[in-house]
């Protein structure tokens, strides 16, 4: 089972706002946000580098020691941070402050471990139907990730569900207990598969049907306005 591990990070209070924070990612920092319990919301900076390794671990259920200039320590959470569509850089975190005494909701993710029978020996299809769970605990219990064991799955007919899960004590897992997180489906018979390839063939010649009718309509009506902008039209009637 996964021991809580803690994290450290030291940022800097900012005064920068705006568009001004430009300058700040240029310098390899990260705008971000503190808020929660007992504070008003505090704007910092963090160097990219030092967040996303920590970031890569910790993810959004652990804990992190977050400590702003000489201040004192706080316990915070990461938000899910903001990621440059282009450069997949890290544009912008939030941190929220939480009370040691008091429950949270959250999500935990999923660490697949092992390998199934059913998928080695068998040539079957692993599927998994979740990676996180949503659980109910208070801070000092969280986890980075709960592991699940695939090794369980050594026939077809085997399945792992939420309330197979080994979750360390003092978290309850509010995910409903039947829902299940991973199968394995049987190898295709070369006729199955067949038939799938016929049936994608036939959606993808549907789709690109509909597609040529929406183009065509639009084509109509692009060309019907055009032509009611090149009518001459009427001139405005001379006061008598």
């Amino acid at each position: 089972m996964n021991e809580q591990k803690t994290y450290k990070l030291s940022v800097k209070e900012r005064t920068l706002i705006g568009k001004k924070v430009k300058n700040l990612r240029k310098d390899g920092l990260i705008p971000a946000v503190m808020y929660g319990h007992g504070t008003k919301p505090t704007s910092i900076t963090i160097d990219r580098r030092t967040f996303d390794k920590i970031y890569d671990d910790a993810g959004t259920s652990a804990l992190i020691e977050l400590k702003i200039d000489d201040k004192a320590p706080v316990k915070v959470l990461s938000r899910e941070p903001q990621i440059d569509p282009v450069y997949s850089t890290t544009l912008h975190v939030d941190f929220y402050k939480v009370r040691m005494d008091e429950k949270i909701k959250t999500e935990i993710p999923l660490e697949f471990i092992g390998e199934s029978e059913a998928v080695e020996t068998l040539d079957g299809s692993l599927v998994t139907n979740r990676d996180s769970v949503e659980v109910e605990c208070l801070p000092n219990d969280l986890v980075s990730q709960i592991e699940v064991d695939l090794s369980v799955l050594k026939t077809f007919e085997d399945s792992i569900t939420v309330a197979d899960l080994k979750v360390p004590s003092g978290i309850e897992v509010m995910t409903e207990p039947e829902e299940v997180i991973a199968v394995v489906e049987e190898p295709r018979s070369e006729e199955e598969l067949a038939e799938l390839e016929e049936t994608n063939a036939a959606d993808e010649e549907a789709e690109a049907i509909e597609k040529m009718g929406e183009e065509g309509e639009a084509a109509e009506g692009s060309e019907e306005k055009a032509e009611s902008e090149d009518e001459p039209q009427p001139k405005p009637e001379e006061n008598k």
